[in-house]
């Protein structure tokens, strides 16, 4: 990736990760499902058309299932990255969707749109961004979100067309299959090369990433 983080500042993350500790890490640990001897299914994971971050052909795969409304998927945007920064051409990042909040297809289908206007990166961080602004739950305002691609570049009359499009409402009916077979409740949910991580937290992430990124030497 070369473009400039322009959703959190250093400081920011760091309240953040406390904030992911103390308040959201209870939400996951009465959820956790058995970690299985075997990855999961690399089809159920990553199809053909998920967004990449990171050089394709990097032998560390995360896939990340994220909802754009999803406040803890905002914080550990930049720590994704900065785990990806440890391992230069090691690691990338598959992003899947899983809008389990009011509003949340909407903004997959204005991410799906920018992705057809090459800006998914930057209208990914400017939603981010904007996101406490937009995605308030029970009462989402997605003219704010739109707003927010228009601010990154992206072209609202073309956008607006492409969003509503077959392809982009196939896409979020996988989506929605793959995520339901997984049994995904929550989010984000990381698999690192097919292995979920269970023990969930920055740290245990960048672990599992270190550890098979050591596989690979």
């Amino acid at each position: 990736m070369n473009r400039r983080l322009v959703v959190l500042t250093t400081a920011a993350v760091a309240v953040l990760v406390l904030v992911i500790g103390a308040i959201l890490y209870p939400q996951f640990a009465g959820n956790q499902r058995a970690a299985t001897a075997e990855p999961v299914a690399p089809s159920n994971l990553v199809r053909f058309n998920s967004p990449v971050i990171g050089p394709q052909n990097a032998p560390v795969t995360i896939v990340e299932w994220f909802d754009p409304s999803c406040e803890a998927c905002r914080a550990f945007y930049p720590i994704v990255k900065q785990i990806m920064d440890r391992h230069p051409d090691r690691v990338r990042l598959v992003l899947r969707y899983a809008p389990l909040h009011e509003g949340s297809d909407r903004a997959v289908r204005i991410l799906e749109a920018a992705r057809k206007q090459n800006l998914f990166l930057p209208v990914l961080e400017a939603l981010l961004a904007a996101q406490p602004s937009w995605a308030a739950h029970g009462a989402p305002n997605l003219d704010i979100a739109w707003q927010a691609a228009a601010g990154a570049g992206l072209d609202l009359s073309r956008a607006r067309a492409d969003a509503q499009g077959e392809d982009v409402t196939a896409t979020l009916r996988q989506e929605m299959t793959d995520l339901e077979a997984l049994g995904i409740a929550q989010t984000p949910t990381f698999y690192v090369n097919g292995q979920e991580l269970v023990d969930f937290g920055p740290q245990q992430l960048a672990d599992l990433v270190a550890a098979e990124v050591e596989k690979t030497n």
